[in-house]
């Protein structure tokens, strides 16, 4: 086993263990005030999503065996703060890849009220390429870990491809893109694009190629007749 895989799981063991130490004694206090229970509620969901952004950064930058300890310090909290909300390597890639959904689910409805439809449509694609990203990042790391993680990659698919459907669905309404375009053919598009990559500057081509998926989805003009003179 690797010595940091080691540390990491020493770590682990020991910070779980004095977090359950915690919160029995925890438990005990029966008179905190409902201020003071708020507080660290508040505090908690700030300090893990904090994480989840650093860590985000962390994986794009050094790979999915990024230091835990550096993830830490960057979020500004200590290693039992993470543990606390990650008590695992693999929870962590888990939660940054499933926050990437969530966040790229929940797009659709903030573009949809402040773009035109064709702009909605455009920046979301733009946004699905960056989660393509997230996974080919993850996902390696995931499948060689012990557990059937493919839940972790289809538990947000459904909310995508009601995302893509509304968006396109939406530009049909306005006359931006042809009522037989397939919304998951988009997808499907910029996939194929990520799963035979050979350049470690994909992603500029994937962007690239969304202009011209957009360009190809608007409507087809018929070229008017010309009648002959006689």
């Amino acid at each position: 086993m690797d010595l940091v895989q080691s540390g990491d799981s020493l770590r682990i063991r020991i910070l779980t263990e004095a977090s359950s130490v915690w919160q029995v004694l925890a438990g005990m206090d029966k008179k905190r005030s409902s201020s003071r229970d708020r507080k660290p509620r508040a505090d908690a969901q700030r300090n893990r999503a904090l994480l989840l952004e650093v860590a985000k950064q962390e994986f794009t930058r050094s790979g999915a065996n990024a230091s835990l300890e550096d993830i830490a310090q960057q979020a500004g909290v200590g290693p039992g703060t993470l543990y606390r909300h990650f008590p695992t390597r693999e929870d962590l890639l888990e939660a940054v890849y499933r926050s990437e959904l969530e966040r790229l689910a929940g797009a659709e409805r903030t573009l949809a009220q402040t773009m035109t439809p064709i702009d909605a449509l455009r920046s979301w694609l733009f946004l699905f390429v960056d989660a393509i990203a997230a996974k080919a990042l993850i996902a390696p790391a995931l499948n060689s870990m012990v557990g059937d993680h493919k839940k972790v990659f289809e538990a947000a698919y459904a909310q995508m491809h009601d995302a893509i459907r509304s968006l396109v669905k939406r530009a049909v309404r306005s006359g931006d893109i042809r009522e037989d375009l397939d919304p998951i053919d988009l997808l499907r598009a910029l996939v194929g694009v990520a799963n035979v990559a050979t350049s470690p500057n994909w992603q500029q081509s994937a962007r690239r190629l969304v202009e011209i998926l957009i360009i190809g989805s608007r409507p087809i003009n018929p070229r008017p007749i010309k009648l002959a003179r006689r």
